[in-house]
């Protein structure tokens, strides 16, 4: 008998959202050129998504691995050749506040990637001068440039570093010498992207109710209940909301319309939502050595719950 209700894991769920060329090439465009439609979706090819790689010292080699979520490859024919590009979506349901690194790492594996591959061409130092021969690398080789993409989809504002020198402590006197990176951030909940793929902007119109905190669950869940109807929101965008902010949703009702279909989803969310902080609260009691009873109490209390009910959440989360 198949379950009544799927979670849906946002990486998996984003994955497969993005891995369709329109609404990826939509997105670029948005974020790159203003809604300018300058990248095509017949321009764009799966890459590899595995960037490990081995960084070599003079003493040992370390393995660094790595996946990227999507990445794809901007290839476009024009009247002076190939221009190509990689273009790389990270989806963050958490504020990281090492991201800037991470991207950094990310974009050093894909270029890491194409030195290899490019390596393996000069085995033997014919028509290579010295250098070339020692560099693996020819002066007029080129590699592919990499844009990597952010995007962050929790219900607080971003408040961690979008640049490698948010994250260090520089001297202003030392900032110009110590080189930086920097990371393009889009927020689910909040920004002025143009779009113009019609899944896209379902999908972040929905996005920006479910994460603002500024109005209250009920008043959230009317507003995107009147906007599914009045758009027609087909139910994949729908798990694909609730998969980005990792919520729960009743397969048999998004089979229905409208209302059912979307009532179903917030009531899921704040079901989940306060399960969440009840886990948390639990575990971090039990952190700090606090008695089981108490920590009981202090579920009765700060969520409203009857005896048993507390009873039932201590067994599944009390370790």
């Amino acid at each position: 008998m198949p379950k009544k209700t799927q979670g849906l894991k946002p990486d998996s769920v984003l994955k497969n959202y993005w891995n369709d060329n329109g609404q990826f090439a939509d997105f670029f465009n948005a974020v790159l050129f203003d809604g300018e439609q300058v990248i095509s979706p017949d321009e764009l090819e799966d890459a590899d998504t595995e960037e490990s790689s081995i960084l070599e010292h003079r003493e040992y080699a370390e393995s660094i691995k790595a996946s990227r979520d999507n990445i794809k490859i901007h290839k476009r024919s024009t009247a002076y050749g190939v221009e190509l590009a990689m273009l790389g979506i990270e989806s963050q349901e958490h504020i990281h506040y090492a991201m800037p690194m991470r991207v950094m790492g990310y974009d050093y594996g894909t270029y890491k990637k194409q030195y290899d591959r490019n390596a393996k061409k000069y085995q033997k130092k014919d028509e290579m001068t010295d250098d070339e021969y020692l560099s693996r690398m020819k002066r007029t080789d080129k590699f592919t440039p990499v844009i990597t993409v952010v995007v962050y989809y929790g219900d607080h504002p971003w408040d961690g570093a979008t640049t490698l020198h948010g994250m260090l402590n520089i001297p202003d006197k030392m900032k110009p010498f110590v080189n930086d990176y920097k990371m393009l951030l889009v927020e689910a909940r909040q920004n002025d992207l143009i779009f113009h793929n019609m899944t896209n902007i379902a999908f972040f119109d929905m996005l920006k109710v479910v994460l603002d905190k500024s109005i209250t669950k009920n008043e959230a869940k009317e507003k995107v209940i009147k906007y599914a109807i009045e758009h027609n929101v087909d139910k994949t965008v729908v798990m694909t909301v609730a998969g980005a902010t990792n919520r729960k949703i009743d397969y048999h009702a998004l089979s229905k319309k409208g209302d059912v279909t979307m009532c179903t989803l917030f009531d899921e969310i704040e079901k989940e939502g306060m399960i969440k902080g009840i886990q948390a609260l639990i575990e971090s009691l039990q952190e700090m050595e606090i008695p089981y009873n108490k920590t009981q109490n202090q579920l009765m209390v700060k969520f409203s719950l009857s005896e048993d009910t507390a009873q039932e959440y201590m067994d599944k989360f009390w370790k």
